[in-house]
């Protein structure tokens, strides 16, 4: 059974942060023109321009539980990637309360915006009841109005707008609004679902409807080894295959642009006996069994396929 990693659930709403403390455009031109300006000064004065703080900053004061996350997800390098700017507005799948919707507030800025986009509710109930009981279904339906302004009261000032939709109710009037759609370590529980009600090729086709022309879809999931049996890797264990992913996303109307091996980690080489869970931060383990506890401490968390897809223009 898969495991309900993010409570979360979306629907339109959209509620401003605060805005100031923003750097004119004449100081962001002087910083540029100064022959003894490095680039990395350039960059902060333009970051300061759109009002978002620079990831170094961000990164260094996340809670401690959170920066030890750091060494595997690799979130620097990994919007980079995705091409992720300060001022963009960026759809985060099941975001949590720091990854990565609480990075992306404070990065993008007050000319940014988050949105939040939540798994379908028939992925949730797939789960079963021992993960998403009645009332917390109760709860998740509603939730698409409460996310936004409780992510603003949580945001530093000066963060990006909230807004929030869930995966099969997508409104049309967001058609082309986002610049980036991060779908980050939830491919899995999609398309696990995927056996009864085909709901992965509907969200994708959302994500495409969201991208404006020319947008990126930045994909992360926990890989599969490829000579991994189909009936394993279908999601249910939290492993897909990366050619698998590949294949969806294509024909969902993308073209793969680029591959990378930041969010790597070979030492995760799982049997067709395991789930991704047994590995940190999950260690979904038998209580007691300290071997096993330190054997998979040892591995870190996932390996993983970090794949930027692109929405033809």
């Amino acid at each position: 059974m898969i495991r309900a990693i993010f409570a979360t659930g979306l629907a339109l709403a959209l509620v401003a942060c605060g805005q100031g403390g923003e750097q004119s455009a004449s100081e962001v031109s002087q910083a540029g023109a100064n022959p003894t300006a490095s680039k990395t000064d350039v960059a902060t004065a333009e970051m300061s321009a759109a009002g978002g703080l620079p990831l170094d900053e961000i990164l260094e004061t996340l809670p401690d539980k959170d920066k030890a996350r750091i060494v595997y997800r690799h979130p620097k390098e990994t919007l980079d990637f995705f091409g992720v700017k300060p001022g963009m507005t960026v759809v985060d799948t099941t975001p949590g309360d720091i990854w990565y919707a609480g990075i992306l507030a404070s990065y993008l800025g007050p000319d940014g915006t988050v949105i939040g986009a939540d798994r379908p509710l028939s992925v949730w109930e797939w789960f079963g009841e021992e993960y998403s009981p009645p009332e917390f279904l109760e709860k998740q339906a509603t939730w698409p109005q409460t996310w936004p302004s409780e992510q603003t009261a949580k945001a530093r000032p000066n963060s990006a707008a909230f807004s929030a939709v869930a995966y099969g109710s997508v409104p049309s009037e967001l058609a082309g609004a986002a610049d980036v759609v991060m779908m980050i370590r939830e491919m899995h529980n999609i398309a696990g679902s995927d056996q009864t009600n085909g709901v992965i090729s509907k969200v994708l086709a959302e994500i495409n409807m969201l991208l404006k022309p020319g947008g990126v879809f930045g994909v992360i999931q926990h890989r599969a080894p490829e000579s991994a049996s189909d009936a394993w890797a279908n999601g249910e264990n939290g492993y897909l295959k990366q050619s698998t992913v590949i294949a969806l996303v294509e024909a969902a109307g993308f073209v793969l642009e680029d591959t990378s091996d930041i969010n790597a980690n070979p030492k995760d080489q799982p049997t067709e006996e395991d789930g991704v869970w047994r590995l940190p931060p999950g260690l979904d383990i038998e209580e007691g069994n300290e071997a096993l506890r330190n054997e998979m401490l040892a591995i870190g968390e996932s390996n993983r396929m970090t794949l930027k897809f692109r929405k033809p223009e």
